[in-house]
């Protein structure tokens, strides 16, 4: 993938930089502490298949395997919770999440699929400051 690249080629989903910014699974980061708790963030993006989605969806979903119309489309609602969680964390002023969690769910009887993701907002800082990572 070209470095300059905005979004990823294969799921289209939008490629940011990171490096500031931790967001890991797990309650602590390895090499790091946390210096103080923000709160709980949630990210969320209520998605909807399209008739055309639908349509490929259903006739992939006839002949077995993986639904490709919807895999590209999943990915994307993924990356957008994950970024709106980010979002509101920076707002509240950290520079990591830890134990971020995405879950999906639909809404009601719809063809409505909530995306959800949720974490800790943390300020972080590495446990010996003066060693470099490469």
């Amino acid at each position: 993938m070209p470095d300059d690249a905005g979004f990823c080629y294969k799921c289209g989903a939008q490629i940011t930089e990171t490096a500031s910014f931790l967001i890991v699974t797990t309650p602590t980061v390895a090499g790091y502490r946390i210096k103080k708790v923000l709160g709980i963030v949630t990210g969320l993006t209520p998605r909807t298949r399209g008739i055309w989605g639908q349509f490929v969806g259903g006739i992939e979903s006839m002949i077995g395997g993986e639904v490709t119309a919807f895999s590209s489309e999943v990915e994307k609602a993924r990356w957008e919770a994950i970024d709106r969680l980010r979002s509101r964390a920076k707002a509240m002023g950290a520079n990591a999440i830890v134990g971020l969690d995405v879950e999906t769910s639909s809404i009601g009887q719809s063809n409505v699929v909530l995306f959800s993701a949720t974490g800790t907002a943390v300020l972080i800082e590495p446990e010996n400051p003066n060693e470099t990572t490469n």
